[in-house]
């Protein structure tokens, strides 16, 4: 399948579900629109499904794992090895992302994109590209093959999940120096200068800091990518992870299943998802404010309105088991509360003081 024939295939949310699941969330017992933004969630997954009553209850949270050519500019504190390293120990249940995730009944799907290295773990999916990318200071971060490849991978993977019965999808990354790649990719999307998207990573000095800024610069000026093709801003200045996870953005819209949204790499994704096709970013649910600078950009660039704000700079995929624990919350309200018609509480004595 073409890239052009998916998105000729995305239709937009169900306005007419949404309108039938905000009058019902309204009849509930509780003040009218009380519970904010859970019941705006709520109305979404009915855009998304078509259906008023909705599961959250099985999840999944996709890890793109790759390493990247542009380490090799010393844009990093981390040594390489530690993309390879992390990979396998996401399935272990001891990262960050993996303890949350086990909180909350989460699948892990890691994935082998293009790390540096073979991997011997039955429990990561295997569907390496190659050994990392190119160093895209220096030329083209991966050819138009690769970019197709990556993107198809991602895009099947959520077709798959929803066959499996999964009801929303979290997007997480594991790939040393892929913020400086996410980074490039939102400065070229959103028209903005280096300064405005470049942040510390893992742990950057303030002189690795402004080297990470000519460096980001360096790799627009030789690559010079379409900012009005996000297919070719990815393929020059992203990374595998970057790809993969861009193609889920758009498998969750086309094949119409809730995708959450993590940190600087996750958004520089669906960032690129959301200009190839503005209709993807209703499938699209925000999790937390990374504390990263082009984090902010990309939101903004895209109306989101995040969640959480806890300060946040994992990545990982790690912000996505708070909001999917905010995400059954949301359905379980309207499956589980009673309307004003089954009590004798008089619905009158309530207005709507909601501002639009």
């Amino acid at each position: 399948m073409e890239i052009q024939d998916i998105l000729n295939g995305i239709k937009p949310l169900y306005e007419d579900k949404m309108a039938e699941a905000k009058k019902y969330n309204d009849n509930l017992i509780k003040p009218i629109g009380s519970l904010g933004r859970l019941e705006d969630l709520a109305i979404q997954f009915s855009g998304i499904t078509g259906k008023i009553f909705n599961s959250m209850s099985k999840k999944a949270l996709v890890i793109m794992c790759a390493d990247n050519g542009v380490y090799y500019e010393g844009v990093s504190t981390s040594p390489r090895e530690v993309t390879k390293i992390q990979t396998i120990n996401f399935t272990k249940g001891i990262t960050g992302v993996a303890v949350l995730a086990k909180q909350g009944n989460i699948d892990l799907k890691v994935v082998d994109i293009g790390v540096d290295g073979d991997i011997d773990e039955p429990n990561v999916i295997n569907e390496k590209i190659a050994y990392g990318t190119k160093n895209c200071a220096k030329g083209e971060a991966m050819t138009e093959e690769e970019f197709k490849k990556a993107f198809m991978i991602g895009f099947n993977l959520v077709g798959k999940l929803k066959e499996e019965g999964y009801n929303i999808i979290g997007t997480g990354e594991m790939g040393i120096s892929n913020t400086t790649t996410a980074e490039s990719v939102i400065s070229v999307l959103c028209n903005c200068s280096a300064e405005d998207t470049v942040g510390k990573g893992a742990g950057l000095t303030e002189e690795g800091y402004l080297h990470k800024i000519v460096t980001v610069n360096q790799i627009i000026d030789v690559n010079k990518p379409d900012p009005q093709n996000p297919c070719e801003v990815v393929q020059k200045v992203g990374g595998f992870d970057i790809a993969g996870l861009m193609g889920c953005f758009v498998g969750g819209a086309y094949f119409r299943i809730p995708i959450v949204i993590d940190g600087v790499i996750s958004i520089a994704s669906a960032l690129s998802a959301y200009k190839l096709c503005p209709t993807v970013k209703d499938f699209m649910v925000p999790s937390h404010i990374s504390a990263e600078k082009g984090y902010m950009v990309a939101s903004k660039e895209m109306g989101l309105k995040p969640i959480f704000d806890l300060g946040m700079r994992l990545g990982e995929g790690s912000g996505c088991p708070f909001t999917m624990y905010v995400a059954e919350a949301s359905v379980k309200i309207v499956n589980e509360m009673v309307a004003f018609d089954d009590t004798e509480i008089d619905k009158s004595k309530y207005i709507d003081i909601r501002e639009e």
